[in-house]
């Protein structure tokens, strides 16, 4: 496969991967992103940006060419890490204990950082304003909320975001219009029932039997209620209850996620979920209590916006650019797509010497293949070139 890497990203490709690795060895939780965005702020100062921080609480944003008055176009990385101990055996290992870059933010620091370089030595040629916006808080708080309260899509026009993903192998680039990740939501349900000992289950609400109806009916969910071309997910990942083999449980607490891709799929679940549990409660006369918390809506990508990066993604990758590898999973670049045209894209990683999906995302071992890094620098700035050029 022919990459057209470009020359300015190919010619400080070890910056960019020795950047990556800094990061790397120094990981940050959400919302305590200090070093991070003390390193990105001394660089984005070092190229001649504006540079603004304590942006949604520990954010940064570089803005180039500020008193344009073209367009403004603004590209996004996540910063947080994940509290994960790394058992990978790499020389930039974590030196924070418990804490790990497990998802690839590193990565999009680094390549949004190699990308502001190269285009602010370009900036005369640049017809509009880039802002390079390094967000806190991805991994389940919602930073992009707090940047949003703070101004940070003030003035802009469209708004771009990429994923290192190691489900894609390298030298691809995955984009699609429409969804391209899934609301998230989280829900903790309580079944209250009436316990006893286990010779005598008369007189009894065993919420143990009551739990087991549950966790059968909300599957049918999707399997009955849901469109089967529309992709949906409920899962129970937790169940704690009972007390010993002869005793009949009083109290069961069951906790899962429900993911869609669409805002009425997500609405839909939450209300059947309701009716569920509501009939389960009647049948079985034991007390049902639902705690639902809305996530991270869906990700909805432009259709315009699209069509701009994978004619960008294209004259980088060729044919590697096309339909992404999708999951479940939520992502909260959707506040950001919510507010303005928006397209988030992925970009192959999967680590060349190991079998594709065998590096998943948020597990003790994740690494990447670090020449994704050069193709997703290159892409933001051939994005630019494209969307900006005078």
């Amino acid at each position: 496969m022919t990459l057209n890497i470009f020359p300015e990203i190919n010619a400080i490709s070890e910056e960019i991967i020795s950047t990556r690795r800094d990061f790397h060895k120094h990981p940050e939780l959400a919302f305590n992103e200090h070093r991070s965005a003390k390193v990105i702020a001394e660089k984005l100062i070092s190229f001649g940006l504006d540079v603004e921080t304590g942006v949604g609480k520990t954010g940064v944003v570089g803005i180039l060419n500020p008193n344009h008055t073209g367009k403004t176009i603004a590209l996004r990385a996540d910063m947080d890490a994940l509290p994960i101990q790394e058992t990978g055996d790499v020389e930039y290992v974590s030196q924070n204990d418990g804490v790990m870059h497990a998802c690839g933010h590193d990565g999009h620091m680094a390549m949004l950082l190699g990308a502001a370089k190269v285009l602010s030595e370009k900036s005369d040629a640049i017809n509009g304003t880039v802002k390079f916006i390094f967000q806190p808080a991805e991994e389940g708080y919602g930073g992009a909320k707090y940047m949003i309260e703070d101004g940070v899509l003030n003035g802009v026009d469209e708004i771009y975001g990429a994923h290192l993903w190691n489900y894609q192998p390298h030298g691809t680039i995955g984009v699609k219009s429409g969804p391209v990740m899934a609301a998230a939501d989280l829900f903790t349900i309580t079944i209250k029932g009436t316990g006893g000992h286990g010779a005598t289950p008369h007189g009894t609400v065993d919420a143990v039997v009551v739990s087991s109806h549950v966790i059968q009916a909300l599957q049918t969910i999707v399997s009955r209620n849901i469109n089967p071309l529309e992709s949906t997910v409920v899962t129970i990942g937790k169940i704690n209850g009972g007390y010993n083999f002869n005793i009949i449980a009083d109290n069961v607490v069951l906790k899962g996620t429900a993911r869609a891709y669409t805002e009425e799929n997500r609405q839909l679940i939450k209300s059947r979920m309701n009716e569920i549990l509501n009939g389960l409660s009647s049948t079985f006369n034991a007390e049902i209590l639902m705690d639902y918390e809305d996530g991270y809506p869906p990700t909805i990508n432009n259709n315009i916006c699209a069509e701009n990066l994978l004619h960008s993604a294209t004259k980088i990758v060729g044919a590697g650019a096309g339909d992404p590898y999708l999951s479940m999973g939520g992502e909260d670049f959707s506040y950001f797509a919510n507010e303005k045209p928006a397209c988030f894209f992925f970009i192959g990683s999967s680590p060349k010497d190991r079998e594709l999906l065998s590096t998943p995302h948020h597990c003790s071992h994740f690494d990447i293949d670090e020449d994704a890094l050069l193709v997703g620098s290159s892409v933001f700035v051939q994005l630019i070139d494209d969307l900006l050029h005078k």
